[in-house]
Parts: structure tokens; sequence; C-alpha cells
């Protein structure tokens, strides 16, 4: 009942960035008419060929994963080691940590968590708040806990290797010891998705039978074998399951639009229940009152509400305010005991609580406050819940919650050995206005001291559809540390701000605003000038936000003095031939077809814009990553360095879509603050 972006949350990161590397909500394609290009260059006009030649772009690379890196390649860009200083410095600070919130055993007595503490994520236990943890999972993959069966008796867990998300599903004794699968095949994904009450079945979905479609399958956990429950094509999801076995099933045609069926396995019977034709974004929960759901959809405004939904009459009936708070999203305990949800108020998290049955607003536990507050799981009878708050000036904080005896009690405690989290720079909301008016937000952190006028890294986020939030972000204050502002702004496309700005960067609509990665630097060279000097300027980010920054370094030259991209797109036609199936279907809906709207593509893309580079470029890519190939920063890099500007590749052969190892995140991040420091300056 816990939706599935929660679900991930509750494994702490070491900062924001690292989350903006994931994936997040994709919008309808709005194909619009072809537009004038404004840049900031001196070659402003027709995208430029990027070939040697002269001639027509190149068709570019094959294929994804490690598989399509040649081993020289691999050695040619591996991974350089750090000054030891400046490892010393980055490690210190990621050891400012919190485990993930975690899930209590059904008895309340125990709670099993996730933790990175080794280098790589892994599950333990504690039997008892602030115990000693007791280590459940090894090795150099990355597992996490997906579920415990309802009798307590075995772990759900989910693992991948070397970050290529093709994650396996597996069974644990609580008490520890060696994995058993239900399913781990190559080049497949396996997911969790519930356990039946009687804990005899596990159901889960997978892309074995076709890699852009998920099917639903129920594993008997005695006989040890698996049947299909649902094939047909698609990308579907188990939304949520009512005990007669009927299962309310979520067919995705973009990351942020979906259909919703019920499901009768008895019959096969597969009935219609919302959203069908309409793609438009729900979220989709059966109700505590029979033949209801209830519904999350910025359908009837600009913003999302909470809504009960009749399935007799098909009418959606606000439950939540219709004010300019943007509700985020909500989560049931399986006894509909409690419907929390929360407000996206302005980036900040804020955490509600309703009667299901009434509506009423019912209430919270008392949490400390802070900048967020959010349920992470729910007990099936709804006693107990899990609860984090963020600041950001300390690691995230986990409670649990007794609603029947009324006890909170924290279980986990956060670690900041030999740093003093309280001096932390506090984010600062602020804006800067686009070239036709419209506010752009961003959140702000400042170093105490810096040779004015400090140089700024303009960092955007992934997605594009995620939102840059304040809080605790590790990896920002190693650059405040380092003497550099850190401004993250949420430009148009982002989430949080309603769906008019959602939607805006859709399709063709993206070259309209575009532009506002140039702008944030034309602002800041203005606005944050001190004496009539203006600062230098940087540009980082990961994934969506990787693309950005070469967008900036390419389509804006001249904006930007240096930038940093970790693994971004570089050519959107080649980064949706090549992506993994399931990647495209969703991919295609949020940046267009690459058959039909090609020439607004390639109008879109870096690498069209290579002749106008002029500031140094550092470019970071994993080996593994299924989302964006490690082509996409070859490509770019060689198109570069052929024209002889600064530019540099660094390529991990164990990492996918980001850095999850916390050696390679030390590499990551502190090779880009000695990039920035080299051609920006800073403390």
């Amino acid at each position: 009942m816990i939706p599935r972006a929660w679900l991930l949350s509750a494994v702490v990161t070491v900062s924001a960035l690292a989350a903006a590397l994931a994936p997040s909500a994709c919008a309808p394609s709005c194909p619009a008419p072809e537009v004038p290009l404004a840049t900031g260059g001196p070659d402003a006009g027709a995208p430029i060929a990027t070939t040697p030649d002269g001639g027509a772009p190149e068709a570019g690379y094959t294929g994804l994963g490690v598989a399509s890196v040649a081993p020289e390649v691999l050695a040619e860009f591996a991974p350089r080691p750090l000054p030891p200083a400046l490892s010393r410095r980055v490690q210190a600070m990621l050891d400012v940590r919190a485990p993930g919130s975690g899930l209590l055993a059904p008895d309340g007595k125990t709670l099993f968590f996730t933790w990175a503490v080794t280098g790589v994520r892994q599950i333990w236990r504690l039997d008892g708040p602030q115990r000693f943890p007791v280590q459940l999972t090894g090795g150099e993959d990355a597992t996490s806990l997906a579920g415990i069966t309802p009798d307590g008796k075995k772990l759900l867990v989910v693992r991948d290797r070397a970050g290529e998300e093709n994650p396996g599903l597996y069974l644990q004794d609580p008490a520890g010891g060696a994995l058993s699968p239900i399913q781990h095949v190559e080049g497949v994904q396996t997911f969790f998705e519930f356990v039946t009450d009687d804990s005899r079945y596990v159901y889960f979905r997978a892309n074995d039978v076709a890699k852009d479609s998920f099917a639903i399958y129920r594993y008997d956990l005695a006989a040890g074998r698996r049947e299909l429950v649902f094939g047909e094509p698609g990308l579907w999801f188990v939304a949520d399951h009512q005990k007669d076995g009927k299962l309310l099933l979520e067919k995705a045609l973009g990351n942020m639009m979906s259909e919703f069926y019920e499901l009768d396995p008895a019959s096969h019977a597969l009935t219609p229940l919302i959203g069908q034709g309409e793609r438009e974004e729900y979220v989709v929960r059966y109700a505590a009152t029979p033949g209801e759901l209830v519904v999350s959809t910025p359908k009837l405004g600009d913003h999302r509400r909470l809504y009960r939904f009749s399935l007799a009459d098909k009418k959606l009936e606000p439950v939540t305010p219709d004010d300019k708070e943007l509700e985020e999203g909500f989560a049931m305990d399986e006894a509909r005991t409690r419907l929390f949800y929360i407000v996206n108020d302005g980036g900040y998290a804020r955490l509600r609580a309703l009667d299901p049955k009434t509506y009423k607003e019912v209430p919270l536990p008392a949490l400390p406050p802070g900048d967020h507050q959010r349920v992470i799981t729910l007990s099936r009878d709804g006693r107990y819940g899990t609860f984090a708050v963020e600041t950001a000036t300390a690691p995230v904080r986990s409670f649990s919650y007794d609603f029947r005896d009324k006890k909170l009690v924290e279980w986990l405690l956060p670690s900041s050995p030999e740093v003093d989290t309280r001096g932390f720079a506090v984010p600062k909301l602020e804006s800067y206005p686009a070239r036709d008016g419209t506010p752009i937000p961003m959140f702000v952190r400042r170093p105490a001291h810096c040779q004015e006028p400090c140089p700024v890294i303009m960092a955007f986020h992934g997605g594009p559809e995620a939102q840059a939030r304040p809080g605790l972000n590790v990896a920002a204050q190693m650059f405040v540390d380092a003497g550099f502002v850190f401004a993250e702004p949420n430009v148009r496309g982002s989430d949080g701000y309603g769906k008019s700005y959602l939607h805006a960067d859709d399709g063709a609509k993206r070259l309209l605003v575009i532009t506002d990665i140039e702008d944030a630097s034309k602002f800041v060279r203005s606005a944050w000038a001190v004496g009539g000097k203006a600062p230098k300027v940087g540009v980082f980010g990961g994934s969506y936000g990787g693309y950005s920054a070469l967008m900036a370094m390419t389509m804006f030259a001249g904006a930007y003095d240096a930038g940093v991209s970790f693994v971004g797109i570089s050519n959107l036609l080649t980064f949706l031939k090549n992506t993994a199936p399931y990647r495209r279907a969703l991919r295609v809906s949020e940046y267009g077809d690459p058959d039909k709207d090609a020439d607004v593509l390639t109008k879109l893309s870096p690498t069209s814009y290579v002749e106008r580079v002029a500031a140094p470029l550092f470019i970071l890519q994993g080996a593994t990553d299924p989302r964006v190939p490690a082509g996409e920063s070859i490509q770019i890099y060689r198109a570069v360095k052929q024209k002889g500007v600064p530019v540099d590749l660094m390529i991990f052969p164990d990492e996918g879509h980001g850095a999850r190892k916390r050696s390679n995140q030390v590499l990551v991040y502190g090779h880009s603050i000695q990039f920035f420091q080299k051609h920006l300056g800073g403390g």
C-alpha cells in the first residue's frame, strides 16, 4: 500500500544528488511547431554537424551495458585515484549518513533495514531499539529489503548486479543465512509486488516474456514454483489487491500516465476502472469503502488532489483541500485504518493523515520538526508505522510508531563522525527570471567564507520531472566547503509546481523552455556580481541533469565556464534507439518519437552543437548503465576532443546509472570538486 516511489525513498542515499540519478516521472509528448532557438553563443541558428568531415551527423553507437564497451575503451578511461588529502575529505563527508528507515517485523519486536555502511547497500537486523545491528546480506551486489511474509518467517530480498538494473527476487530467513532465489535471470527485471495474507504466495512482475512488458506471476512458497497470473503486453504493475484475490492493475503508458484495471484471477476477467484513453496521471488504491477507489490526480485542476472515486457513477469527489500546495503521494495500511498523504509545499514535504472511511483529518505521531516528514512503511494491520524526518543540518532520523500504545521509538541512530553537521549550509529558496518573465525557483546553499565573488555551481536535477528539494545534501555541502555557492534550479518541466509547469517541456515544447538553463547563468553573473565583477559559473548534473549540463556547454556555450555531466544524454535519437526497451516505452512520451519527431530531437541534442563548445568539460559514466548507455558519453567525448577543447572522460566498469558503491562515489565527487576548483577557483 506504499507507493513505489516511497519504497525507493526508504533507502537513504548519500545525498539528494544521488537521488537525482534515479528515474523520474515522464510526461506525454506534445509536438509543437518548429521555433527559433535563442542561445548565447556567437553562431546561433541551425544545428551543426559533429562529424570530422563536416558532413551529416555520424550514426553513433549501438547497444548498452558493459558488453557494448570495448575492453580497450574501459582501460583508456578507467577511474583515476584522487590526491590523498582530497580523498580523505570526501570520505569523511560520506560518513555523514543514516540507515534506511526500515520495516518492522509483524510482532513489532524486530526492525529490518538497509544500510550502505559497508560501501554497498545491504540488509541488516535490529533486535530492539538502538541495539547493535546484525548484518544479514553481504558481498559486492546492492541488496535491499522488499517485504516480510505476514507470518514473519521469510524476508523478501531484491538484489542487483553491478548496477545493471536487472534485479532478482530472493527469500531469506530473518535469522540470516543464504538467499534462496525465487527468480534471478540474466537480462530480466524481477520485482516484488506483495505477499498474500496467509503467507502462501508471493506475487512478482518480470519482463522475461518481452523486454518492454511486465508479466505478473504468483510464486507458491511451499511448492517452490511459479505460475503466470497475467501476461498481456504492456508495462503492468500490481497497484493493490483485495482479500478475495482480485488485483488492481496499473498499466503505465508513460512515467506519469497510467490506466487502471481490476483483474479477477479466478475468471481472468479484466475490467477497466479509470484512465482508459486519457493519457492522464493517476495513482490509485482500493478505498476502505467497497465499490470505491482512492485516487490522486491533477486531472481536474493544475495540481494533484486526493479524490474518492465511485466505481458506480465514475465520479471524482475531492477529499483534500483545493489550494496551491501539491499532494505528493499517499499510502494506506492494508487494514485501511489510516490514509497518509504528503503535501509538497514548495519543495518541503508536509505529512497529513485522514481516516479512510470518513476522510476526516486524524492526528499524526508527534514527530520532531523537519524540512521533510514522511511515512516509509505501514504494517498490514495498521498498528505500526515507520517514519523519517529530515533537516538540512543532520542526517535523517527514523522512528517507529505504535498507534495502539501511542509510542514513538527511535530505533536507528544516524552518524556524523568528525563532522559537525550543525554548520552545514541551510538552503534558501530563491528564484531567477526566465527570459519570458517566468520565475524559476532554486534552492541555494552559500559558504560561510569564500573569495568574492564566490564561484557558483548550478546543479540541475534528473528526471526531468524530478524536483530539487531542501534537506540534507552531503554532496552539495562538499562543494560548499570547497568554496562554491551551490544552486539547484527547478526549471520548467520539474515536478512540484503544478501540471502546467510540469508539462511545459513535453515533446517539442522543450524548445521553448530549454533556455531556462542559460537564463540561470545569465542571472547569476549579473545579480551575484561583486564590485562589478561577475562570478565564474559551472554546471553540474546527473542523468537528465547530465543532459542539461551538456546542453549548457554546447547549445548555450559561453554561459558556463566549466561543466560536469554524469550519465548524461548527449543525443536524444541515439539514446532512444539504444536505451533499455522498457525505458524507451516510457521516455518516448516525454521527449518525442524518434521517427516522427527526429528533427526536434536533433535540435534538442547536445551533439548538434559541439562546434560551439569552448569551455572545459568533464564526463562521468557507468559502463553497465541500462538507462543512458555508455555510448552517449563516449560519443560526446570524442566529438569535443576532436575540436581541441579540454575534455575528460571517466568510465566506471562496475556501475550503472550513477555511483552506488562508496569507493566510486568518492571518485565522482572528488574529481568533480577538483575539476571545478581548477577551472572556477574556490576556497
